[in-house]
């Protein structure tokens, strides 16, 4: 088979994958796009989950992309509604026609001789190969396949249902069942309350606590703005409004955490009713926003358990029994179902593997140029959402840049451009740097991040995009052309 050529080519039709070709093509519209996709549908993580009241954890104003304004009434949105948003948004645009599904990148190997790239795939089982100028990573960062296992002993003792929720069976009747949800992440405060409707009871079973912030569905504020001013405008705003809270909760947390875990708790025991499980169960032993923070739409997590529907045990798991999970204490939470809202696994890059002429690259020991370039990587980047804010406040930063650098590319007539890190730009850590367990666990294979612009990666939208802006792609940037007749 033919190899394929193309000048652009992007790992992943989610929503840093649809986001990047946008502004690729806004930006440098004589360049060739495709998107290649393992599934057989885009979006991504919206696609694919299908859990009980999957949803946003973040509004979408700063959810959905800036170049498409959201309609719809609420700010905090489930996961259908994100899903067709995403694909109308790639069939207005006509970037629905670049994709090619059922391709999976195994590798990716650059030639210096010609600066291309040469990555091998996987079309439906069928081996395939594509040549292209400029390689773009849009995979996002976990394991789609294989989420984190803790290793639960006696799990082939119980003699209900386990599931996961990446694995969701769409014939799961849980009507009038026990339920327990391991965990206390974002997924299990969003399959909690969803559950809790119709099951006969749910119980979440966590080893220790999260902060979980009730927020309003709809956004007043958005939604009054929409009614006087074009739809843009208000979309706009409601994104900057939106943008500059969350970044200010998150400082907040961070200067003064004794203060906001008071106001959090504060608000839990407003919306529960009861100081005492608030301080067992919803008292984390870290301070706010070390950790993600939960949010649980107008309390709907608070309300079921005001309810009765849902309850919370918190401790750590001895194993599992024939009846349900019996903790360390020796008490036994009954279920029929049990959930295993366990965590991520983090896998980079979805998995491909880079070579630079044969030689095997760790990306481990690269360092990221304003979050979206490697060290070392020549015509290669990234699109990594935040994890202190809505993902794709950080992806369209990401793709903007992305664009400049392809435009420059063509602008200069050079063949490659490659980050270079100059001695003494001080000690580096994981580009992604926050306790939450999953980003923990794989802090030693993610590339590292410097102290300073254009080598950092602070996790703090004002000071990240005000640098990435106004960078002149010549700092840090090597930029080289290679004779014609390479191409050849």
């Amino acid at each position: 088979m033919s190899d394929t050529h193309v000048d652009v080519l992007i790992v992943g039709a989610g929503i840093s994958g649809i986001d990047v070709a946008y502004r690729v093509r806004e930006r440098c519209p004589e360049l060739s796009v495709t998107i290649v996709e393992a599934r057989e549908r885009l979006g991504g993580t919206w696609d694919l989950f299908r859990y009980p009241g999957v949803r946003s954890d973040s509004d979408i104003y700063t959810l959905s992309f800036p170049f498409r304004p959201w309609t719809g009434e609420r700010s905090i949105v489930d996961g259908d509604e994100l899903l067709a948003y995403v694909e109308e948004t790639a069939r207005q645009s006509g970037i629905d026609k670049q994709i090619v599904y059922g391709t999976r990148v195994l590798g990716a190997d650059w030639d210096t001789a010609t600066a291309r790239w040469h990555v091998t795939a996987e079309h439906d089982g069928v081996p395939v190969t594509y040549v292209a100028r400029f390689l773009i990573g849009c995979t996002g960062y976990y394991d789609y396949d294989n989420p984190h296992d803790p290793g639960f002993e006696g799990i082939g003792d119980f003699t209900g249902t386990i599931v996961h929720p990446q694995f969701w069976p769409a014939d799961l009747d849980y009507r009038g069942k026990r339920v327990v949800v391991v965990g206390s992440g974002a997924t299990a405060v969003t399959v909690v309350p969803a559950m809790a409707a119709d099951a006969a009871h749910v119980t979440m079973l966590q080893r220790t606590p999260s902060y979980v912030l009730a927020q309003p569905r709809v956004d007043a504020i958005a939604r009054t703005l929409k009614k006087v001013l074009p739809l843009g405008v208000a979309h706009r705003i409601a994104r900057g409004k939106n943008t500059a809270i969350q970044w200010a909760l998150f400082q907040a947390c961070r200067r003064f955490p004794n203060g906001m875990r008071a106001l959090l708790r504060k608000g839990a025991v407003a919306e529960v009713g009861d100081a005492g499980l608030v301080d067992k169960h919803f008292r984390p032993p870290y301070n706010p926003w070390e950790q993600r923070m939960c949010i649980a739409p107008d309390g709907d997590l608070y309300q079921a358990i005001r309810a009765g529907d849902a309850s919370v045990a918190t401790g750590h798991i001895d194993r599992f029994v024939p009846g349900g999970i019996r903790l360390t204490d020796g008490e036994v939470v009954e279920a029929d179902i049990v959930v295993t809202a366990t965590g991520l696994r983090i896998k980079l890059l979805g998995g491909v593997t880079l070579s630079i002429d044969g030689e095997p690259v760790d990306v481990s020991k690269s360092c990221t140029y304003h979050g979206a370039l490697l060290s070392g990587l020549p015509n290669f980047a990234v699109c990594i959402g935040y994890i202190n804010l809505s993902w794709t406040v950080r992806a369209d930063v990401s793709a903007r840049l992305i664009a400049r650098v392809l435009r420059k590319l063509l602008d200069t007539g050079s063949d490659t451009v490659v980050p270079v890190v100059p001695a003494g730009i001080g000690p580096t850590g994981p580009f992604m740097d926050m306790q939450s367990g999953y980003l923990a666990r794989a802090a030693d294979i993610m590339p590292r991040a410097g102290r300073k612009y254009p080598w950092a990666f602070r996790q703090n939208v004002f000071l990240d995009v005000w640098a990435t802006n106004r960078t002149g792609l010549d700092d840090g940037l090597h930029w080289t052309r290679i004779r014609k007749e390479a191409h050849a």
